[in-house]
């Protein structure tokens, strides 16, 4: 009975849309490098939808022609295009657009290198498609673009907070999850850093397998948890964590490499998105931690049993939905 209501709760997942179920992070890129006065280099980098590319274009200032570019051409990832405008006046003070993003859902990141100033990075999203250059770019606009898209992405990546989840169920002590918790942060932060640096080069479907590997394994840990047994995993979870969290950290690498780093900002923007990634995760967790809480206000004599007779179905919902998403990634190698 236990299993028959887990693969109801599972099959709510197999509904979801791929684009929920995986990765969701896949935003536009827009370059713009200053090569001398009123000359600019202009880099536009369009998501891949099915095989052609999202509908959606950059408009640039009036002062600059053309004002659009080439149509992209794939590269087997997303899809780009290069070219050069000429622009009468400054850029700065002047607004870019683009145009569809606002029946989208993903964001536009907009990186500016003039000459004789810093370079800036700003963010479209579909509720503002139209962006002012700032006269005078900080790094703190690189900070919050960054640390935004990687909140977004731990909160769209249903299968790391799958990951949470199950550990969250599974480890019942506080402190044993907050090491957990820290062994996972540092070990996804190691891994994250060198790949996106280009040190460790690991190719993305097998990582992905691994992914929803390390999730059947913490479902069949939550199914085979006794009372009064202390499993090796619940005892020792920052090993297990910090084991797996490597493994993450590269599918948290292969989602940034799609958006790109700037060059010359690369130690602010990778840790303002290791930040996002770190404070979406744990607002997952400070919301199922709330959940929980109210429910034990509501039904304090009943919740121990309920919640002892809830553990099976939520382990054979993970296993259910993992598993399906194994074979899913290893029948796409």
């Amino acid at each position: 009975m236990r299993f028959v209501l887990g693969f109801l709760l599972a099959l709510l997942f197999f509904w979801t849309p791929q684009t929920v179920r995986s990765h969701a992070l896949d935003p536009g890129y827009l370059d713009l490098q200053q090569l001398a006065e009123g000359t600019w280099q202009v880099l536009w980098r369009v998501p891949d939808v099915n095989g052609r590319p999202m509908e959606i274009g950059v408009v640039l200032p009036n002062q600059c022609a053309p004002a659009r570019g080439p149509q992209p051409a794939s590269d087997s990832v997303a899809w780009v295009s290069r070219w050069v405008a000429e622009c009468e006046t400054e850029i700065a003070g002047q607004t870019v657009a683009i145009e569809g993003l606002e029946k989208q859902r993903n964001d536009v990141l907009l990186r500016i290198q003039p000459l004789e100033s810093e370079p800036v990075t700003l963010r479209f999203t579909p509720e503002m498609t139209v962006l002012t250059v700032p006269e005078r770019p900080s790094i703190w606009s690189v900070f919050t673009s960054y640390f935004q898209l990687g909140f977004e992405h731990i909160l769209e990546g249903w299968d790391h907070l799958l990951f949470v989840f199950a550990l969250f169920i599974l480890v019942r002590d506080p402190w044993r999850l907050v090491g957990a918790i820290t062994a996972f942060t540092i070990a996804h932060s190691i891994t994250l850093a060198l790949a996106t640096l280009g040190v460790l080069k690991v190719p993305a479907a097998p990582v992905e397998a691994v992914i929803a590997l390390s999730i059947v394994f913490l479902a069949l840990e939550i199914l085979r948890h006794k009372e009064g047994q202390i499993r090796l995993s619940e005892q020792y979870p920052w090993i297990v964590c910090f084991c797996f969290g490597l493994l993450h950290g590269l599918g948290f690498a292969g989602a940034l490499s799609e958006i790109g780093l700037p060059s010359q900002d690369i130690p602010a923007a990778l840790f303002a998105f290791n930040v996002g990634v770190e404070a979406g995760q744990l607002a997952f967790i400070a919301a199922v931690s709330s959940a929980l809480a109210v429910w034990r206000l509501i039904a304090p004599s009943g919740f121990p049993r309920i919640y002892a007779n809830a553990t099976p179905v939520i382990g054979y919902a993970i296993g259910c939905v993992s598993v399906f998403w194994l074979v899913e990634r290893v029948n796409g190698f």
